[in-house]
């Protein structure tokens, strides 16, 4: 049973997707990729455990709190070879970041471009750390959020970075 519930993030509204087996969709409304696979205009908006859990997880992560992204269960869907890029996402942490080929060197060196299709494809922003992602030489690349989330988030993780209001 899927459920949807929008939240307010100081960059822009999120749409947080819940299964009944955890979070299945966390997505900057508007978002390249935004809902992919899941038909979201059919799925009611409805608070559920999992729903409220994320809120908070993101309540944490706005105010610098950092929290731990297994506070929150996660329902992953796609490929088992995206499924492995999305857990050595996972093992991101906070505060720093990687280009695609770091990535891909123990899921598979010769895959680069997939894990990179992989990261673009990933349904649950933030949690899924693919913002600390770079491109070759470290340069800022591809976020399905947009470049300006991207930095936006970055900064925040590296500093005590003070959201407008």
């Amino acid at each position: 049973m899927l459920a949807k519930s929008n939240y307010q993030s100081p960059i822009g509204e999120i749409t947080i997707l819940s299964s009944s087996n955890g979070l299945a969709g966390l997505w900057f409304v508007g978002q390249a990729h935004y809902g992919a696979n899941f038909k979201l205009n059919q799925v009611p908006m409805r608070k559920t455990a999992v729903i409220s859990l994320t809120a908070h997880w993101l309540d944490l992560y706005f105010t610098n709190q950092h929290p731990e992204a297994q506070i929150v269960p996660l329902d992953l869907t796609g490929t088992e070879f995206q499924q492995r890029v999305y857990r050595a996402l996972l093992q991101i942490p906070s505060g720093k970041t990687c280009t695609y080929q770091q990535l891909a060197r123990p899921i598979n060196p010769a895959a680069v471009r997939a894990v990179a299709n992989a990261v673009a494809n990933n349904p649950i922003s933030i949690i899924i750390p693919c913002h600390r992602i770079l491109g070759k030489n470290g340069k800022l690349t591809g976020y399905a959020g947009g470049l300006t989330r991207k930095k936006l988030l970055l900064a925040h993780e590296q500093t005590d970075y003070k959201w407008a209001t």
